[in-house]
């Protein structure tokens, strides 16, 4: 049985909508060995269909030298939740249709390790409201933008964590790993 670890980038007040903001703060080392221990853990990628048609074509030409991230995105199963077809493609993907908590259980009970997911703000809230994520992994930036979009939004079911790992960075930048606080 597998594993889903989430990592979001994130503002003080919560927004994680085109993270172009973070481009201002660097990249620290130590939060690309952090990312890096998450992927290395994931043997599969799961994303909501707007994250996935702004993912692919970012990625699916990147190559190493590029980006020592790129075989991970390029080459593991890519798994897209959504009601409509992705209007993109990108190898090695599969199209699970619309949100269903039974189909991402029985996903994660058969990938051995874990299934790793990148912004998808509507299917982590979906994932989190029913107690399918493992690991939720917020990177938040020293900064409040007072608009965008929210990975909280407004009217979302109170969601309970546990912290289970905290780092600070060079760059001001805090990666919080949370887990859920079972009761």
């Amino acid at each position: 049985m597998g594993t889903i670890a989430v990592h979001e980038f994130i503002t003080l007040d919560g927004v994680f909508e085109d993270p172009k903001w973070t481009f201002e703060y660097g990249f620290d080392p130590r939060m690309g060995e952090t990312l890096a221990a998450i992927t290395g853990a994931s043997r599969a990628i799961l994303l909501g269909r707007t994250t996935f048609e702004m993912f692919a074509p970012a990625w699916s030409t990147r190559t190493v030298a590029d980006d020592p991230g790129a075989p991970f995105f390029n080459d593991t199963p890519k798994y897209v939740v959504g009601s409509q077809e992705p209007a993109v493609r990108w190898a090695n993907s599969t199209r699970l249709g619309p949100y269903d908590p039974g189909t991402i259980g029985k996903l994660r009970d058969e990938t051995e390790g874990t299934i790793y997911i990148s912004g998808s703000g509507t299917l982590v809230r979906a994932l989190l409201r029913d107690g399918l994520v493992d690991d939720l992994h917020l990177f938040v930036y020293p900064v409040a933008l007072g608009s965008g979009k929210r990975f909280w939004a407004e009217g979302v079911d109170p969601t309970k964590l546990v912290l289970k790992e905290q780092q600070a960075y060079d760059n001001g930048v805090l990666h919080l790993g949370y887990g859920p606080a079972r009761p």
